[in-house]
């Protein structure tokens, strides 16, 4: 079992073994999901004694939203990245890296052969000419973002050979235009396969919510793997909810952008500064101990330690942020 993000209980138990600091204290920053996500609505009592009806709008909801009917409601993107490999034969699969690192593990176990493309480009990904590509569009967790256009020749290349992409857009909600779900799986795209999630941009993660886009063929085999109600009734009614408010989403990217500029620049003394709208990564060989320091002050980040990398998420409020500011400027490499 990969870690991941989160998991704040086990730091608390780490790195705060005398109990000094409850686990109330700590500042989450692991994630990468949005600190002030969705506003969840009064949940109406029926969606709990009641099966879930496919038919109740979320999927009218997704497709406005995402611009394309030719998508699956899934149990977070998680359950597709499990599933997906399973619907291919054991081929080669080229996997753009660092990647979120269930993509390679799901290929893996299934019983394809992996091929790892280090900061890889995509042109060099595709001259490679393997079956199949994956790739994280922002990507995790170093947030580099590959054009919409140049996603979409490399799926045009990959289809004249046969060959598949699969991209994973759970970073990519707060710049849509650069996205290509809404071209998953039709006729300009046939090949390419797109995964989105409600849990970083709608800050909902714990709805488990997501979607995959992709040729009907492929939808009908997850679709029967996956099993009935995927969804639950209140992660339907709230994810519903969260699709259709345009207003919010137009305010959450204008305070995602304000926000993710101002965490830039803030983490960039420390080290070389990547990232998306959720998240700012440094890239610094003093990792390991900006990570320690910080946990040590109840302040958790994702480490990765064989990248040398640390993932900073959005502090939620004044107060974070001036707690995150306070304990960088006491670190001393």
């Amino acid at each position: 079992m990969l870690e991941h993000g989160g998991r704040l209980r086990a730091a608390c138990r780490q790195y705060t073994a005398g109990g000094e600091r409850p686990l109330s204290d700590w500042l989450d920053l692991s994630t990468g999901i949005n600190p002030s996500g969705y506003p969840v609505p009064a949940i109406d009592p029926a969606c709990w004694r009641c099966l879930p009806e496919e038919d109740d709008g979320l999927e009218a909801a997704a497709a406005a939203y995402y611009g394309s009917e030719q998508l699956l409601a899934l149990p977070g993107s998680q359950a597709a990245i499990q599933l997906l490999p399973a619907l291919f034969p054991p081929v080669v699969v080229t996997c753009i890296t660092p990647i979120y690192e269930e993509h390679p593990q799901s290929w893996e176990r299934a019983g394809h052969r992996l091929r790892r493309l280090e900061n890889a480009s995509l042109t060099r990904a595709v001259s490679v000419a393997t079956p199949v590509i994956v790739l994280c569009n922002p990507g995790n967790p170093t947030g580099t973002t590959l054009p919409r256009t140049a996603v979409l020749d490399a799926a045009g290349q990959l289809q004249r050979r046969g060959g598949w992409l699969v991209v994973d857009e759970a970073f990519g909600d707060a710049d849509p235009d650069n996205c290509v779900s809404a071209l998953a799986g039709r006729p300009e795209a046939p090949n390419l396969i797109a995964l989105r999630s409600l849990g970083k941009f709608f800050g909902l993660a714990g709805a488990r919510v997501g979607f995959v886009f992709a040729a009907a063929d492929k939808l009908a085999r997850l679709r029967a793997a996956i099993g009935p109600w995927p969804l639950s009734g209140p992660a339907r009614a709230v994810a519903q909810e969260a699709l259709a408010d345009r207003a919010w989403h137009g305010r959450t990217r204008r305070q995602l952008r304000g926000a993710s500029a101002r965490l830039a620049a803030l983490l960039a003394p420390f080290g070389e500064i990547s990232g998306t709208a959720l998240f700012a990564t440094i890239a610094t060989p003093n990792a390991s101990s900006l990570f320690a320091h910080l946990a040590g002050q109840a302040i958790l980040l994702r480490h990765f330690p064989a990248l040398g990398l640390l993932r900073c998420g959005l502090p939620g409020s004044e107060a974070e942020w001036q707690r995150l500011a306070g304990a960088l400027a006491t670190w001393t490499p």
